[in-house]
């Protein structure tokens, strides 16, 4: 079976890739690849027992992630189906219990396998510098983040169905807090498409007489043309310029939402 010191002695492993042996006794491979922070991507290597290796960052990638960024919103929703799909794109996997992104390869593939790997936590890496115009699906993941971070999640219903008007699987609501007296419809526009569906839906549940309160949430109120912002604020209830001002919408919310 070969072993780390045989790929290196049969140039497996070229100059810009060295082999270290930590007290602990695990093998490191020290790459060319950095995190932003300037620190190397720890890749470490254990033989399979049947002749091959697993290539392993040790979850290093996500603590790296966690000094400035917040995990579990990575690792849920439209980010979560971006991860899997970054890291099945190159033969890779990640394990959700460590934390770590490995490979496994054969003896004479190290070489590729440690540039996949590499490439793969760079691809993990870039997630978190999506815009939310980048990826609109993941505003309304944002969106619930801050709304669950206001009002307890039980309380939270999505996709809610309007009870007792006509064809209410066509006027779904983003968001609804029931409280005990009016219920709060929170709608998330995250550009113009949006912004005209919710105009429709409003003024459907006003003409059903529907009584409620709504809060329209934006991702960019610029984005929206001015006749459609107009036409949308003429049957909306008040509204939130971005998911940056995040106390005023925990204010506004509080405020409607009866404990």
């Amino acid at each position: 079976m070969s072993t780390i010191e045989d790929l290196v002695l049969r140039g497996q492993i070229n100059n810009s890739i060295k082999v270290i042996k930590r007290p602990s006794g695990k093998v490191m491979l020290v790459t060319p690849f950095h995190y932003p922070d300037g620190d190397g991507y720890p890749i470490y290597v254990t033989a399979t027992g049947t002749g091959g290796f697993v290539l392993s960052d040790g979850g290093h990638t996500l603590m790296h992630l966690s000094y400035e960024n917040d995990i579990d919103g990575l690792l849920k929703g439209a980010r979560r189906t971006l991860l899997e799909q970054v890291v099945a794109l190159e033969g890779a996997r990640f394990d959700p219990v460590t934390g770590a992104f490995f490979i496994e390869t054969a003896s004479d593939q190290i070489v590729g396998a440690v540039f996949c790997l590499g490439q793969v936590l760079t691809r993990v890496f870039s997630l978190t510098f999506l815009s939310r115009s980048r990826v609109a699906s993941t505003f309304y993941e944002d969106l619930y983040g801050q709304i669950v971070a206001t009002v307890p999640e039980e309380r939270v219903v999505r996709d809610y169905l309007v009870p007792g008007i006509s064809l209410a699987e066509h006027y779904r609501v983003d968001f609804c807090i029931e409280t005990a007296k009016t219920p709060l419809f929170i709608y998330g526009i995250p550009g113009r498409d949006k912004a005209r569906l919710t105009t429709i839906s409003l003024q459907h549940l006003n003409l059903c007489e529907v009584n409620y309160e709504s809060l329209l949430v934006f991702e960019d109120p610029k984005e929206i043309p001015s006749h459609d912002f107009e036409r949308l604020m003429n049957v909306g209830g008040e509204m939130i310029s971005s998911l940056n001002a995040t106390d005023e919408l925990s204010r506004k919310i509080t405020r409607r939402v009866v404990h």
